[in-house]
């Protein structure tokens, strides 16, 4: 057998065993709207942007979630909250001498 051969019976294998799973949902009126603006503007069909969205909101869940923990690690840091009074504080020393 080619190469070519195996290579595209392990890409339809790979295919089929990540295949879809379907799913309904009832979107109203205004959620068609915004999937056929997304669509469209995209250049996508409707299941298209249905994916995307998906994912595009789940990364952005994931970087919040990820900056959350950021910042409570940071104002647990006695280190980083010296910092930061002595940034304020400077802050306040420079803006006491603007005029008014």
């Amino acid at each position: 057998m080619s190469s070519h051969v195996v290579h595209t019976a392990l890409q339809l294998r790979d295919m089929a065993s990540s295949s879809s799973h379907p799913l309904s949902l009832r979107l109203g009126k205004e959620g068609r709207r915004a999937l056929d603006d997304i669509a469209r503007s995209r250049g996508v069909t409707r299941a298209e942007a249905a994916r995307q969205a998906i994912a595009e909101t789940a990364e952005r869940e994931r970087r919040r979630s990820g900056l959350a923990a950021e910042v409570a690690r940071l104002a647990a840091d006695p280190r980083d909250r010296t910092a930061r009074e002595r940034v304020a504080a400077d802050m306040d020393a420079v803006a006491a001498d603007w005029p008014k």
